[in-house]
């Protein structure tokens, strides 16, 4: 108790004791106040009972081609193990032999009719699937449908009786410090329940529908696809992913949310496939230069780069508008918008608000299908050259020359300044500008000799901007850059 020494003449040992005796007594009554709220399980026995019918482990089997193991001997013909090589050959088959491969996971029942939920990537290339219930009971199952990009899949069995299911949860209210329980197949033990919090959320991996819950409770290989339950017994998540450095849980999982899964689950129930709305642009973030080289109040929204045929193109958006609103939902950035879009009907007709060269600017658009334009090739453009050139903020930039358009193949209707060098110390650099990028605009204007390039620059020093903004093409990929104008 050196960590704060009270002066002796004050002597106030007496009334010390009064108020620590009160905060003590205050401090007991708030955390069996907290603990009343917060309701606290004793147990999750029942919810185990009460959920554990409706999940199931996964088994699949796929076939395999045996692989060769190499040049049979070669005997000379009449030799006494002649006959002995060519039996032994004839068991092994050459190696030829299909073998069999097997993978484990969990899943869950979501209606009385059969429908099972679980992991893509638990069913990819299955050829036979069956599902094992608490009840030890086996059935095989029929693959429905697949989303690989939230790794769903929706999977059916068939029986006489009408199985037992659970609900989902709604998980845009689940909260941080919310109890869940995990229930699954982890490392094929069989039925297993681990119980946890949730950790956070709207985690994002690696796809551009990600919407994870992440929790403590353990998850190990075995559990995907299984479900993860709040203290009502609904769905809130489908286990997918651990974060681990050994393989093993260490108290990091992830949990594609309800909502997502939901979504996802009724289009393959209804189509068998997803249908995702598509509104045909290609996006990038709004940073914080960007923002400043565009007068932006904030950077906030997603920053159109190109505008290929499709619904945008069609409505009227351009590259270098600021999508802000969709359909009536504020864009915070490219994440946001991506979700916003995908979880729209195809067909459906949207309002798009815009922020074109300082104003609001709100375009009607009807949505297509992402399904439909990722199947369709994406044509390539490419970048470079030089017979002018000049060096500007670190860059050496070069006028477009036929030479260079050829050698990049470029299409005649391609414009632009090739960047030829990049310093190293160059703000330029830092933002990732490199040789071979092609300066489209600058300053949100078309650029095609050195002089417009220095022409936008002087007009943005003049407009007292502490930066400004480009649009270069990498390989036919759009993408804007704002350069500092402090060098």
């Amino acid at each position: 108790m050196n960590a704060h020494v009270i002066p002796q003449t004050l002597k106030p040992v007496a009334p010390m004791r009064a108020v620590q005796a009160l905060v003590v007594g205050l401090a007991l009554v708030m955390a069996q106040t907290i603990a009343a709220n917060a309701k606290l399980p004793e147990s999750f026995a029942d919810l185990a009972e009460q959920v554990s019918p409706s999940v199931v482990n996964i088994t699949t089997s796929t076939n395999v081609a045996g692989v060769n193991q190499g040049p049979a001997p070669v005997v000379p013909e009449g030799s006494p193990l002649e006959d002995f090589f060519k039996d032994f050959m004839d068991r092994q088959n050459r190696g030829q032999r299909p073998r069999q491969s097997s993978a484990l996971g969990s899943g869950f029942v979501i209606s009385a009719d059969g429908y099972i939920v679980t992991n893509n990537h638990v069913i990819d290339k299955a050829d036979e699937i069956e599902v094992e219930f608490f009840s030890g009971e086996k059935l095989d199952a029929k693959l429905i449908g697949t989303d690989p990009k939230t790794d769903i899949a929706l999977l059916k069995v068939e029986s006489s009786e009408p199985l037992p299911f659970v609900p989902w949860a709604d998980s845009d209210v689940a909260r941080v410090g919310d109890w869940v329980m995990a229930v699954g197949n982890p490392l094929g033990q069989g039925f297993s329940v681990s119980a946890g919090i949730i950790s956070a959320r709207e985690r994002a991996l690696s796809g551009s529908y990600d919407d994870f819950i992440q929790t403590d409770a353990a998850i190990n290989k075995g559990n995907s696809g299984g479900p993860l339950f709040n203290v009502q017994g609904e769905v809130i998540g489908v286990n997918t992913a651990i974060l681990s450095p050994t393989g093993g849980s260490i108290g990091i999982g992830f949990s594609m949310s309800s909502n997502v899964v939901t979504r996802v689950v009724d289009q393959l129930q209804e189509f068998g496939e997803t249908r995702r709305g598509w509104l045909g642009v290609r996006i990038q973030d709004v940073s914080e230069d960007v923002a400043e080289a565009m007068d932006l109040a904030s950077a906030n929204g997603a920053l159109v780069t190109d505008v290929p045929d499709g619904p945008g193109k069609d409505a009227g958006i351009k590259a270098g508008d600021v999508i802000t609103t969709f359909d009536g939902r504020m864009v915070k950035d490219t994440r946001s918008l991506v979700r916003i879009v995908g979880n729209s009907p195809v067909g459906k007709a949207v309002d798009v608000e815009v922020i074109r060269e300082g104003a609001e600017v709100t375009l009607a658009v009807t949505l297509g299908r992402r399904e439909d334009a990722e199947s369709k090739p994406v044509p390539v453009v490419a970048e470079k050259e030089t017979p002018e050139e000049k060096v500007i903020m670190g860059m050496t930039v070069a006028v477009l020359t036929s030479e260079l358009r050829e050698q990049l193949a470029l299409d005649d209707d391609v414009s632009g300044l090739v960047v030829k060098a990049v310093a190293d110390d160059s703000d330029a650099f830092e933002k990732g500008l490199r040789a071979g990028d092609l300066i489209v605009e600058a300053g949100q204007k078309k650029v095609e000799a050195i002089d417009d390039l220095e022409a936008r620059i002087e007009e943005a020093k003049e407009a007292g901007r502490k930066s400004f903004l480009m649009l270069i093409r990498r390989q036919g990929d759009p993408r804007f850059l704002a350069l500092s104008l402090d060098e």
